[in-house]
């Protein structure tokens, strides 16, 4: 399909689910207009139109929280649009990940069980967005930039942390020290090119 089938209708305009990439988790509901839309597929990066200041508006140009933008999709009837990115930074204007932060029906899950999956995704997808970024302000570009021996010292640094902090028997320290470990080493999977659906494809293996 092309964008000329879509069905923007009389008001010129189609809604827009934005989506987080990896984690699955819905960031915004928004709208497009043909040029947003247009923009959007000819850049890779999220562009919507403002209904209440009737304009275009890149998502992050002026927060800084860009969204890289991997997949668009139509629904059934072609008229609303679900954009997949690569969020850099919050989604929300309130520094929420999401938009859709408030319940009326809280979900069956609370949200405390699902924060490692989460967060690991977030972290993956924030890491792959500092490719390219400046190793001046950005850690983890300087990493990237460095390559796998400056990282790998770095994993060899933490890991040993991890078990001191183990003996050390402090449980705040611990999760600290096992977050530094599991940063680096998504780190040096981002440099080598390895995803997290790869590791976890792996682990599945193991366990059959």
């Amino acid at each position: 399909m092309s964008i000329d089938e879509l069905a923007f209708g009389q008001s010129g305009l189609l809604p827009v689910v934005v989506q987080d990439a990896v984690s699955g988790q819905v960031l915004t509901l928004a709208y497009a207009n043909r040029e947003a839309l247009e923009r959007t597929l000819a850049s890779r990066e999220t562009w919507l139109f403002s209904r209440s200041r009737n304009a275009l508006w890149k998502k992050g140009e002026t927060s800084g929280n860009t969204q890289r933008v991997v997949g668009v999709s139509y629904d059934c009837d072609a008229d609303a649009l679900l954009y997949r990115v690569h969020p850099n930074g919050p989604a929300c204007h309130t520094g929420a990940a999401s938009c859709f932060s408030g319940e009326l029906l809280p979900g069956a899950v609370p949200v405390e069980q699902g924060s490692f999956a989460g967060a690991m995704a977030h972290l993956s997808a924030t890491i792959a967005a500092r490719r390219g970024a400046s190793p001046d302000t950005s850690y983890t570009a300087k990493l990237l930039n460095a390559g796998v021996d400056r990282i790998g010292k770095k994993i060899g640094e933490e890991a040993t942390e991890v078990v001191i902090a183990a003996k050390n028997g402090d449980r705040a320290e611990i999760a600290w020290e096992v977050a530094d470990l599991l940063y680096h080493t998504l780190v040096l999977l981002e440099e080598r090119g390895v995803t997290l659906d790869a590791v976890g494809a792996e682990l599945l293996r193991r366990a059959k």
